[in-house]
């Protein structure tokens, strides 16, 4: 099964510091397993561009839509057996600490 996680900021991180290559060490080693197919970090909040469309008109506007002090900063395509280990792989990534980890299974279109 195929699990987007979405790394986002938080308001009330953790008081414990990350440590100087606590990412490379998550990523080299749920790379190593064969668990995660892609991952990178975002680009900042305010070089994005929402986009909508009302009444036929597009409408472009600068940054995240929502006003939050949490937004996505990056993301990890994993692939694992269960959403429990989805869990647990988050679990380890040291922004679990920092910020906050959404894991979601991917819903594919030919599923009802």
């Amino acid at each position: 099964m195929r699990f987007m996680m979405f790394v986002a900021t938080d308001s009330d991180p953790d008081p414990k510091a990350e440590a100087p290559g606590e990412v490379e060490t998550w990523v080299d080693d749920v790379d190593s397993r064969g668990k995660r197919i892609t991952g990178d970090r975002l680009r900042p909040a305010g070089a994005a561009k929402t986009v909508r469309v009302r009444g036929g008109q597009k409408m472009v506007t600068d940054g995240p839509f929502t006003e939050s002090k949490e937004v996505i900063i990056g993301f990890d395509i994993l692939e694992c057996d269960s959403m429990d280990e989805a869990i647990e792989i988050a679990a380890r990534h040291p922004m679990a600490r920092a910020g906050r980890l959404e894991v979601r299974a991917f819903w594919p279109f030919e599923e009802e």
